[in-house]
């Protein structure tokens, strides 16, 4: 039998406990990244590859930029 270790989630450094939007990630095999709402805890978890999530954070991360259409 397998053993599967719990996640360990870790939440936004932008959480700030007023009932924001605010997510939770997890890095179960050091090659994918879990992210989930934490306001719902049980609900879906998005799958990322490392690459995939850091190439995200940089690009929302950039000052100009914005949702286009």
């Amino acid at each position: 039998m397998t053993h599967i270790a719990p996640l360990v989630w870790h939440k936004s450094s932008y959480s700030n406990g007023s009932g924001g939007n605010c997510i939770a990630t997890a890095t179960p095999d050091g090659s994918t990244v879990l992210v989930r709402d934490t306001k719902v805890p049980r609900g879906q978890i998005l799958n990322f590859t490392c690459e995939a999530w850091q190439e995200f954070v940089t690009c929302v991360q950039r000052p100009d930029w914005s949702v286009r259409a």
